[in-house]
């Protein structure tokens, strides 16, 4: 996951490959109107943190309507929400203020596996390994 201090991203990004999706907006309306169509970044929005929508939001737009380009994590994105996120989908974060970037690429080092599926790797861990062995 690309981990993005607050200070590191402009103030106003107006790249016309990204979209911008609030975390009450409805994605089936938004996949049926051909929004994602030649879209490279997804930005979902964390208004505070308690508020997990946009975990959702990210495991529809790679599971259900197929997304491959980066989904970015923004607003109140703290920590220990980081792992979380590379396993619903998301490929980039931009960090709350106050943040400690360091101590955010840390958590990536606590889990080197995990044995459920998730939004970028959907076999279990142990479907993962039979198939490494029938090989």
């Amino acid at each position: 996951m690309n981990i993005i201090a607050a200070n590191a991203v402009p103030a106003s990004d107006n790249d016309p490959k990204t979209l911008q999706i609030a975390n009450d907006a409805e994605l089936a309306e938004i996949a049926a109107g051909g929004a994602l169509q030649g879209v490279e970044r997804v930005e979902l929005t964390f208004p505070k943190f308690t508020d997990g929508r946009a975990f959702s939001q990210a495991v529809l737009l790679r599971r259900r309507y197929g997304f491959t380009g980066d989904i970015r994590a923004t607003g109140d994105v703290l920590i220990d929400q980081l792992v979380q996120m590379a396993r619903s989908g998301f490929t980039s974060a931009v960090l709350a203020e106050g943040q400690n970037l360091a101590a955010a690429e840390r958590q990536f080092a606590r889990y080197n596996a995990f044995y459920q599926g998730d939004a970028l790797q959907p076999r279990p861990l142990f479907a993962r390994d039979s198939a490494r062995e029938a090989a």
